[in-house]
């Protein structure tokens, strides 16, 4: 008979205290990394309570990035952390949302399938969240599912994962423990370091019938001893399980501080769990923070979008995969990445002789990211054809990709009305099309996750700047797209000198676009989104490769 001990996985619920956004998702990530480094299989698991089916449809200016798994599920901007800190892909069954869960339960009464039962949000919803807390573990097969519950305590929309997270306690009190991810702010006119708000939520927590194992309380500065144990007390912890996590530099510096506390050892005492023979221990993650704090030399990278007008906060959550792609492949290349914002709205019906063109010289390269709709796309393929005549290096992902082609074949084939009928659908020359299948999903408002999403493969052309980036012939990449190249101009921008260097297996969808080293050192775009791939301790390709290149312009 097998060993009991052997199936009983473990649960480390994450819940925010006083205020959102302080850090939850990268302490679920860095508790990942963790207990990963100690030999335990992990799986991280989010939560967004908003009754959205998924994350496909909101805007990010509002939202920030939408992240697409391999599975093509289009979820929350963490699950990129999420990745990124376990250095692997997740599964669709790490998502959780309100809608999800809600729209699931709904169908299956439609469907009979509760016999003719009242159907309540107890326990029929309860339940349902347990059972997709459970089957995400049982997918990953991992020893420990770590959950982030979005938002914070208090917040209406949550309870009832609180409530099904207390129910997992309940009945398996030694494989279930709460994380508690709590603010303490420093008033300035004070000076002093305030504890009441994190004791308020947590006997807010109380109410819900959870008590919190661990206090991570995060603030400016660095916590001293007497709140610690003003908030051990309170919530009736040992004060070595109240953890001070002051702002940092660098977020990679978070799973080392942790472990300083003892954050592993801390979790595995409370979940009854043995010391794995198979531990690796931290010494990447040590590696890679040493260089992200002593790197000194500089590249300088442009990233010419339209969800800057906000303010950095935009910019840091619309498009932090790919300032987090940007990073790595600069400190692998031993550089450290300057990232500079430029708005395209400020480029359109400007000459090229204007100044803001010439001021594009200073940058060693430039990228212009996904994004939908009409809103400053003239501004971005002004900025395009500058690049390209001027021979800087650029990278341009999905619409970036897209727009590329379109200045190409208005600058170098002469088509001017050269177009996407995502922006005008009446022009004559379409080298940006629709694919057949997405028009009828618009024509029925069939919007969400109804896109090309999620990972295909691809076969590269060798000879190319993309085959030698990756030294493979056939890739996998994640996609989120209604439009492509138009087949019927392939042959004209091919003899006019594009190379479509990837295409999908059945040669009709152009998923690489580049021009011949010869020509231009870095001009190249994908239809896809690498820097969902990209990973702290394994760079994208296709982003080193264009550091490389905007390396070799700066020493120029």
């Amino acid at each position: 008979m097998e060993n009991k001990s052997k199936k009983s996985h473990k649960y480390i619920f994450v819940i925010g205290g006083v205020m959102s956004g302080v850090g939850k998702g990268i302490a679920t990530s860095s508790i990942g990394a963790i207990l990963q480094s100690k030999g335990f299989a992990v799986n991280l698991l989010k939560v967004d309570p908003y009754l959205n089916v998924d994350a496909g449809t909101m805007n990010p200016v509002e939202h920030g990035e939408v992240f697409v798994l391999d599975s093509g599920l289009e979820t929350d901007q963490d699950m990129g952390n999420y990745e990124r800190f376990l250095n692997r892909s997740l599964t669709g069954d790490d998502y959780i949302t309100s809608g999800m869960v809600y729209k699931h339960v709904i169908e299956a009464e439609r469907a009979l399938k509760y016999g003719g039962k009242c159907v309540e949000a107890i326990p029929h919803i309860r339940d349902e969240i347990i059972h997709r807390f459970q089957k995400s573990g049982r997918v990953n097969e991992s020893d420990i599912t770590v959950v982030e519950i979005g938002g914070t305590v208090g917040d209406y929309q949550n309870i009832m994962f609180i409530e099904a997270a207390r129910v997992m306690k309940v009945m398996h009190p030694n494989d279930v423990a709460f994380v508690m991810v709590s603010y303490m702010p420093v008033p300035s006119k004070l000076g002093e370091m305030k504890s009441k708000p994190t004791q308020n939520a947590i006997r807010q927590l109380y109410s819900y019938g959870v008590n919190p194992d661990v206090i991570i309380a995060r603030s400016e500065v660095p916590m001293d001893q007497k709140r610690r144990e003003k908030i051990a007390v309170s919530c009736s912890l040992p004060v070595e399980q109240v953890i001070s996590a002051p702002d940092i530099e660098s977020v990679f510096d978070v799973p080392l501080n942790f472990e300083k506390d003892n954050m592993g050892k801390m979790l595995m005492k409370l979940l009854h769990l043995r010391k794995k023979q198979n531990e690796t221990g931290i010494h990447a993650w040590v590696n890679f923070a040493n260089k992200v704090k002593n790197t000194k030399d500089t590249v300088d990278i442009a990233i010419v979008g339209k969800y800057f007008n906000t303010g950095d906060f935009v910019l840091t959550d619309a498009y932090v995969s790919v300032l987090e792609a940007i990073k790595y492949s600069s400190y692998a290349q031993g550089k450290k990445a300057v990232i500079h914002t430029i708005n395209s709205r400020d480029y359109e019906g400007k000459h090229k002789s204007h100044a803001d063109f010439k001021a594009l010289e200073k940058f060693d390269g430039i990228i212009v990211p996904g994004g939908f709709g009409e809103s400053g796309i003239e501004g971005k393929l002004s900025v395009i054809e500058y690049v390209r005549e001027n021979k800087i290096p650029y990278f341009g992902l999905c619409y970036g990709m897209q727009l590329m082609v379109i200045e190409y074949a208005r600058n170098v084939l002469g088509l001017k009305d050269a177009n996407t009928a995502e922006i005008n659908p009446n022009s004559k020359n379409l080298v940006i099309d629709i694919m057949p299948d997405q028009k009828k999903k618009l024509e029925m408002c069939d919007y969400g996750g109804s896109m090309r999403l999620g990972a295909y493969d691809a076969n590269l052309v060798k000879g190319t700047v993309a085959h030698s980036a990756y030294s493979k012939d056939i890739i996998q990449e994640r996609h989120r797209h209604r439009y492509e190249v138009n087949t019927e101009y392939i042959e004209q921008l091919t003899d006019a000198g594009l190379v479509f260097s990837g295409k999908s297996p059945s040669g009709v969808l152009m998923e690489i676009a580049e021009l011949p080293k010869k020509v231009h050192p870095f001009f190249l775009g994908t239809q896809f989104h690498p820097e969902f791939l990209a990973r702290p301790l394994a760079p994208h390709p296709l982003f080193t490769e264009f550091i490389k290149e905007a390396i070799k312009r700066k020493e120029k």
